[in-house]
């Protein structure tokens, strides 16, 4: 495409797809040695949805896509590009984006997916403002969506009570009127990787050394990315932040010296979705009215977790 003025990019729809399976605490202890007080004290977690056999990351990914064009009243063929985080990919090619781009009739945009784990779609979103604020693109689909539940070892109590399956997504289009992301900065570090690993049919993870890491790297990443925008936590209206443990949000909200009540979540219903986690929790707080997208709040994203990666944005809604 050719280039154009620069833009600015803005959201303009977000929606949400999880399963209708909800598995409790209480059903898994029955399959595995624990309980609702041990999951619940410890992560914060209740619930979480899993996906059925013949359910797949793409058909999550295609219903938030579905939704997000209703709701805009954007026909597939405007789309210049799709972007999936995702670590469960129905298949390694075709890509999760590119079975979405031919279901939704998307004729015109490019899409691919982009494995970052649980900082997926932050790292995705990041690059989509880039590809709008460009000039050469004037909107597209981003989604983070999984299906863990696939790729759990169900006899492993340490991992299996974590993990849910869900999806969301947002619309991206050019606008003229204010810049969308005020401050990001993405990090990783490949030498802590072993840390939290997933292979083809089995996720495993050190839960101390990824607690450790997201309460000491995770806290100063968000001190980094509010001074590079000079601001302070007091001018974050929410802190979206990727849905892992509630302790994780209670010490965020500690370091960083402020109120608890702006860490919004609700891993308690869905557990950890990963690279879903960020937009389900978004599209829920646009729902219920939290979030208006009228460009009057100023909301910070971040996730954290396999790679090691970890990042936030601070950007305007």
């Amino acid at each position: 495409m050719v280039r154009s003025d620069r833009r600015f990019a803005r959201i303009t729809a977000v929606s949400h797809a999880t399963p209708a399976r909800i598995v409790t605490n209480d059903d898994l202890s029955a399959l595995m040695d624990t309980s609702d007080e041990w999951i619940r004290s410890r992560t914060g977690i209740c619930a979480r949805r899993l996906a059925a056999d013949d359910v797949k990351t793409s058909d999550l990914a295609l219903e938030v896509a579905e939704k997000l064009l209703a709701k805009s009243g954007l026909s597939a063929d405007k789309l210049d590009f799709i972007l999936v985080a995702t670590i469960t990919p129905d298949s390694q090619m075709p890509s999760t984006a590119a079975r979405v781009q031919t279901k939704i009739g998307a004729t015109n945009a490019f899409a691919y997916d982009l494995s970052a784990a649980c900082s997926g779609f932050v790292f995705a979103l990041a690059t989509a403002d880039k590809f709008i604020a460009s000039g050469a693109y004037r909107c597209g689909i981003v989604i983070g969506a999984e299906t863990l539940s696939k790729v759990i070892d169900w006899s492993d109590r340490s991992t299996a009570v974590l993990f849910g399956d869900g999806a969301g997504g947002v619309l991206l289009e050019a606008s003229a009127d204010m810049p969308f992301v005020q401050a990001e900065k993405l990090r990783t570090d490949g030498s802590r990787a072993d840390s939290l690993t997933a292979g083809p049919d089995k996720l495993q993870m050190d839960g101390r050394a990824i607690f450790d890491f997201a309460v000491r790297d995770v806290p100063k990443n968000i001190s980094e990315t509010l001074t590079l925008g000079q601001l302070t936590a007091d001018n974050i209206d929410y802190f979206v932040l990727h849905q892992a443990n509630s302790r994780i949000l209670d010490k965020m909200a500690q370091k960083l010296h402020t109120s608890r009540e702006k860490f919004p979540q609700n891993m308690d219903r869905y557990g950890n979705t990963s690279a879903a986690s960020i937009p389900l929790l978004l599209s829920e707080l646009t729902e219920t009215g939290t979030l208006k997208l009228d460009g009057s709040q100023t909301v910070l994203l971040c996730g954290f977790g396999g790679g090691l990666t970890w990042g936030s944005l601070i950007i305007t809604l």
